[in-house]
């Protein structure tokens, strides 16, 4: 039996239906397509042979007419063959037509139509004689071997009652005139086609929900591949933070471009580093535009002097806002008060830089709530 089967005892996700989809795998009833075949193919006969009969007996009558001018130029005899084979190909073409598209149009109804060509390319795991006995015993080939040995029972009953209850008609139409005894055994033979394909319909109409049915159990899944498909679905969750982390570190990268914009820039020496810009029309609060650690920081830094915007010392302050704020967004409310200190030195600075006013005295300390600094969480939880 199937390894594992005991465990899968949950209905199948869309993702590993579309999956089995996208690979072929979908539920196709035989016996619908057989069917298909059968019930084309004798339509076909019924209606194509007349015609078909009728075009041939029209050729063969040409191909057996021989006169002087048929003798004389030989070259006549290829061209009746060439018309007898062309009606003879077309008769058939018109055959495996009906026949393909009936096959075509059963396997979409039992499955649905599926575009991929994974079933039919080469796969040499099919070759291996320990898997190909372990497929033997699944549960879909043992009600496949049980139906087929129920039809085939009841096949050769119907076929023997049939034969049994014809076969006197059937050594009477040697005593009748030819046209009459091929009409009677087209008939007889008729009635023994529509018998088989009443019983293969009965079949089918078994066969699709039964294929439904067992297809959606192979589907089913365990705990364990729900737990694997939600994973894989929502990403896992170490990848997905260090995703997140290169992306923030590609943004700081890139907000270096947009220093020249700040009002200024604070450090926490060499550390950290963040530029804040206010614009009191377009903005309810003022915002951080750029910030980075380190050799990042060193750059802001450097791109803020030569553009000219003042660099502040205020280590809390720095600290508080790269681990709080995100880029091109407001500064966190608590940090208002701080941030506005700091801005109204730089606009004295400037002012007075202009010629429209004294020289501020040093850079403010502003206050910054102890929950907000990171370093003040470290030494707190260390001496906790």
């Amino acid at each position: 039996m199937e390894s594992g089967s005991q465990d899968r005892n949950l209905p199948a996700s869309e993702r590993k239906l579309k999956k089995a989809r996208d690979d072929g795998q979908v539920s196709r009833s035989e016996d619908l397509s057989h069917l298909a075949v059968l019930g084309a193919g004798a339509a076909s006969v019924l209606v194509l042979a007349p015609i078909l009969f009728e075009r041939l007996q029209h050729s063969m009558g040409k191909q057996l007419s021989f006169d002087a001018a048929s003798v004389m130029q030989t070259g006549s005899m290829l061209t009746r063959l060439a018309d007898a084979t062309s009606i003879g190909m077309a008769g058939c073409m018109a055959f495996a037509a009906i026949i393909s598209a009936a096959t075509v149009a059963a396997a979409v109804a039992s499955g649905g139509w599926v575009n991929s060509l994974k079933p039919v390319m080469p796969d040499l795991s099919r070759l291996n004689p320990l898997a190909g006995l372990g497929n033997l015993f699944t549960k879909k080939k043992l009600f496949s071997v049980a139906k087929m040995t129920v039809m085939t029972v009841i096949l050769f009953a119907i076929a023997a009652m049939f034969l049994g209850s014809g076969m006197q008609t059937v050594s009477s139409l040697v005593l009748q005139p030819s046209s009459a005894a091929i009409r009677h055994l087209t008939d007889w033979l008729t009635s023994g086609m529509g018998l088989l394909l009443l019983v293969i319909l009965m079949a089918a109409l078994v066969d699709v929900p039964l294929q439904t049915f067992l297809h959606k159990g192979e589907m089913k899944m365990s705990h364990q591949e729900v737990k694997q498909e939600g994973k894989e679905s929502d990403g896992n969750p170490q990848i997905k933070a260090k995703m997140r982390q290169r992306q923030r570190e590609m943004a700081q990268k890139n907000s270096v471009n947009a220093v020249p914009k700040a009002d200024f820039v604070v450090m926490n020496p060499t550390h950290f580093a963040v530029a804040i810009r206010y614009d009191e029309k377009t903005m309810g609060a003022p915002q951080v535009i750029s910030k980075g650690a380190d050799l990042l920081a060193m750059k802001i830094r450097d791109v803020a002097k030569h553009h000219a915007i003042p660099v502040l010392q205020s280590p809390m302050l720095a600290r508080a806002l790269y681990a709080n704020s995100e880029l091109d967004q407001d500064i966190p409310s608590s940090l208002y008060t701080a941030v506005a200190q700091v801005l109204a030195y730089v606009y004295k600075l400037r002012a007075a830089m202009r010629g429209d006013g004294p020289m501020p005295g040093d850079p403010p300390l502003p206050f910054v709530p102890p929950e907000l600094d990171p370093l003040a969480k470290t030494v707190k939880a260390a001496t906790a």
